[in-house]
């Protein structure tokens, strides 16, 4: 392992995705067949703001992945709007070899997520995204705010993270910044293992070379099978995002708001997936969503 900072020298990234996500009601997925009627109701509503759609040949084939947070026991990532997440996923019913460890720095201004160093001390590829998380209000259909994401994604067969902070900190660095002793153990939040099942039934084309892929998916509890929340989202990927012609993204934005009006039953109001795995058994999440 190298112990030098790999940057790609901008002090500031660029954001070059917008992902729009909106929280489902887990109680409405109670069988299969009802993510591909969602997926009808949302092209209804496509084609009612002039948004071209396009339904995947594979669209309702079901992923199964399992996702993990890591914290301390006070949540002191977390309250730091740090997120430490792993993902393993299944073929055939088998786990792959390869993991997916993000961690990511999300707060709601800009300027302080564009700034946080996030790459790894690391030999080999790291993904890094900085994206315009585009969500509902908190208590209140029909409108829409942002949330700014910072990420870091490796892929890799040998992830340990129930063990001290500091093992982690030696590979991200931004760690370093939370005033908590290295040596507090890192633990599963919540103790809550989360068993994701997604599809990918296709894109939206919003003009002027604006499109985005969409997914639905529900997060159940894998020891008691119970389904924690489902979620709408459609990201957009660009060089730019001062290029992406207004126009695109005004109808991006009425489609959004209008998914949320025109389906308001599916809607849970609330923050975000990870927010709600930090709430478990508390009045509210201790975080900054």
């Amino acid at each position: 392992m190298s112990h030098e900072k790999i940057t790609d020298g901008h002090p500031r990234d660029q954001i070059h995705y917008r992902e729009y996500k909106i929280l489902l009601r887990p109680e409405r997925f109670i069988r299969p067949e009802r993510l591909e009627e969602y997926w009808d109701i949302v092209r209804g509503i496509a084609k009612k703001f002039d948004v071209k759609v396009t339904t995947n040949k594979d669209a309702f084939t079901r992923a199964i992945r399992e996702v993990l947070f890591y914290d301390t026991p006070e949540f002191d990532l977390y309250k730091n709007a740090f997120i430490l997440r792993k993902r393993t996923f299944y073929k055939d019913g088998w786990p792959e070899v390869d993991h997916e460890l993000t961690v990511k720095y999300r707060h709601r201004e800009m300027a302080k997520a564009s700034v946080v160093d996030i790459h790894p001390r690391l030999d080999g590829e790291a993904d890094i995204k900085f994206k315009d998380e585009v969500l509902p209000l908190k208590d209140e259909i029909g409108g829409m705010r942002s949330l700014y994401s910072h990420n870091c994604v490796l892929t890799t067969p040998k992830i340990i993270l129930d063990q001290g902070l500091e093992d982690i900190s030696s590979v991200f660095p931004a760690l370093e910044s939370i005033d908590v002793s290295p040596k507090t153990k890192i633990e599963l939040v919540n103790a809550v293992a989360v068993e994701e099942v997604q599809v990918d039934p296709g894109h939206f084309d919003f003009g002027h070379g604006y499109e985005a892929k969409a997914t639905v998916a529900i997060w159940r509890n894998r020891a008691s099978e119970t389904s924690l929340v489902g979620e709408f989202a459609f990201q957009a990927k660009f060089k730019r995002l001062d290029e992406v012609h207004h126009k695109a993204k005004e109808r991006s934005e009425e489609f959004f708001r209008a998914v949320q009006t025109h389906a308001p039953e599916w809607v849970q109001l609330g923050t975000t997936k990870t927010a709600m795995i930090y709430g478990i058994g508390r009045a509210e999440a201790p975080g900054h969503e």
